[in-house]
């Protein structure tokens, strides 16, 4: 009779369900914290002390949002879900630093057809390592337990990253113009852009399964869940420095073609040289393998670089000894357009 009665649970909905993983990843998230955060997770709503704004002549705030895309599907396939929380963190993030703003925190969203605390909660021990890593307390989300929107356990993730900056230091790239240098940070791996395309082709075009070598001795799951860089250690090293930066870019769907312009001035373009920067494997599996060409390849993937930052000569020699593994990549120029040295 029980089984027959109309009620929440039997609808789709696991209120204790989503009790026991709050309860489940409170440690969890209360790693995230710094003195900043006020409060405690479970209320219905997280505060957050701004005193870091004092001081500042202008202080502004700076949000983004983003996911990761169909990344997230090769983790769910894989059942590999302790990486795409810092993948979710670092999309957003990165996306905000590109203006010169410090992450503040951070919150999420995640909506799935049964909530199964196991597998949700190891999605936040990857939210909160990217948190960690950004310096970004989760002060904040949702658990959307929705029957009928997704498929059993298959799940969706968002995220919402907020900084501040001072205005008048706000970088905007207005600035940037011919001469001017691009030094790249390197990427860890696709990131989390184009992976419709590198589904397609590893899995239908190619035949491979989750657990084929790759290259070396990398599996092709560990290549496609290699977490996004988080460059917020990097680049707020080189703000506090005094390094003069004009603009940043941050690599994300569009490649170097779509997202470069972004922050360039009306009549500014770039030259690209590609040998300035090593090939990571991944991509020279891409680039031999796929037939895919080589200038779609750079307007989807970020090709082994995930962050650019623009800024004069003199400035680049400082920042690459801040900086280990940052590189000239190539230069401004009155083109008007994104040109990669080599291909047409």
């Amino acid at each position: 009779m029980s089984e027959n009665r109309l009620d929440y649970k039997n609808s789709g909905v696991d209120i204790d369900e989503g009790n026991r993983f709050v309860s489940v990843i409170k440690k969890t998230v209360e790693s995230t914290y710094n003195k900043n955060v006020l409060g405690s997770i479970g209320g219905f709503a997280g505060f957050f002390d701004i005193s870091a704004a004092k001081g500042m002549e202008h202080p502004v705030l700076v949000s983004g949002t983003d996911g990761v895309g169909t990344k997230l599907k090769v983790a769910i396939d894989t059942d590999k879900l302790d990486t795409v929380g810092i993948d979710l963190v670092a999309m957003c993030v990165n996306d905000i630093i590109v203006t010169g703003a410090k992450p503040l925190f951070f919150l999420d969203y995640m909506a799935t057809g049964k909530l199964s605390s196991e597998k949700m909660s190891r999605v936040v021990e990857g939210i909160a390592e990217g948190c960690r890593q950004s310096g970004s307390p989760l002060v904040g989300g949702e658990t959307a337990e929705m029957p009928g929107m997704y498929s059993g356990e298959d799940f969706d993730l968002a995220g919402f990253a907020v900084g501040i900056l001072d205005k008048p230091k706000a970088i905007t790239g207005e600035n940037i113009a011919k001469g001017d240098v691009l030094v790249g940070l390197p990427s860890s791996g696709l990131h989390s852009n184009g992976y419709s395309l590198a589904r397609k082709l590893f899995f239908e075009n190619l035949g491979l399964k989750a657990d084929d070598v790759l290259y070396g001795d990398t599996l092709l799951k560990d290549a496609l869940l290699e977490p996004t860089r988080i460059y917020v250690p990097q680049v707020m090293k080189i703000l506090e420095e005094g390094i003069k930066v004009k603009g940043m870019v941050h690599i994300t769907g569009g490649g170097f073609y779509d997202n470069i312009p972004r922050v360039l001035p009306e009549g500014a373009g770039v030259k690209i040289n590609p040998d300035a920067f090593p090939t990571p494997g991944l991509y020279k599996f891409i680039l031999e393998k796929s037939g895919i060409e080589e200038k779609e390849l750079y307007r989807v993937f970020n090709m082994g670089i995930g962050f650019i930052i623009v800024m004069e000569q003199v400035q680049a020699e400082k920042c690459m000894s801040l900086i280990d593994d940052a590189c000239i990549i190539g230069s401004v120029t009155d083109s008007g357009e994104v040109e990669i040295e080599g291909i047409n």
